[in-house]
């Protein structure tokens, strides 16, 4: 059988984890990693540096999708850039992306907040094809389990992570021999609804007001108050006073 080779996009400490895991397992799946694209930067969780792990291994770092070759694979897993049209027909078979919220409920950025602010009981995690759109493309493959009452919002991040690394895992396998069914969102939003959120909505999302009642501010601290990142505040006389938590 002909190795597929797999380009890999990712960031974050879930990208490091699963393209560590990914390269251990290229004999044993009969695949080659033959490109890596990254971005270097800093995360609540600590630096994981997806570059130096591809240049240890001895796999190219291609710093633009433009510059990247053609593949069988390509494998996004919170991959910065929104990808063109010819980026992704560079891959001959696939093109799949790991979106860290169930879908079509919460497309783009924020989501883990907008699930604690809209007081949802469940969550998910997400394998779908990548199209010019964002977090459009079909799903492939995806868990959804309870989200606990009066979850935080890096709490629920966690648990996401743990279990978006679990997911690819078990279904690259799968996506390898190409044994999997291809779901339109369009035929789920009448279930679950859906949403397009973008990165600077959380500057709003962290201003509390004072005349919200308890339920309400309570519930947004909550979603907003993100480890590493500004705290949510109220502003007094002009200035931004923090709320300080502690859970």
């Amino acid at each position: 059988m002909v190795s597929k080779s797999v380009i890999f996009l990712g960031s974050k400490p879930v990208g490091y984890e699963c393209l560590a895991w990914l390269i251990q397992q290229q004999d044993a799946m009969n695949f080659e990693i033959t490109g890596v694209l990254t971005q270097a930067r800093k995360e609540f969780g600590g630096v994981s540096d997806l570059n130096e792990l591809a240049t240890e291994n001895a796999i190219p770092v291609y710093t633009d999708p433009d510059t990247m070759p053609e593949c069988d694979i390509l494998y996004s897993v919170q991959y910065h850039k929104i990808l063109k049209k010819e980026h992704i027909d560079k891959a001959r078979l696939m093109a799949v992306n790991l979106h860290m919220a169930p879908l079509p409920e919460y497309r783009g950025s924020n989501q883990f907040s907008f699930a604690i602010i809209d007081e949802k009981k469940e969550f998910g995690t997400t394998i779908h094809k990548i199209d010019p759109r964002i977090d459009h493309g079909d799903i492939l493959f995806q868990h959804r389990f309870p989200i606990p009452d009066n979850c935080w919002v890096g709490d629920l991040y966690n648990q996401t992570v743990d279990i978006s690394v679990s997911l690819f895992k078990a279904t690259l396998p799968r996506l390898l021999h190409e044994d999997c069914k291809a779901i339109p969102q369009e035929i789920l939003i009448a279930k679950y609804g859906t949403s397009l959120h973008y990165r600077n909505e959380m500057d709003s999302l962290k201003i509390i007001d004072l005349d919200w009642d308890k339920e309400k501010t309570e519930r947004y601290i909550r979603a907003t108050s993100m480890p590493g990142f500004e705290p949510p505040y109220c502003i007094i006389d002009g200035r931004k006073i923090y709320f300080s938590t502690k859970h």
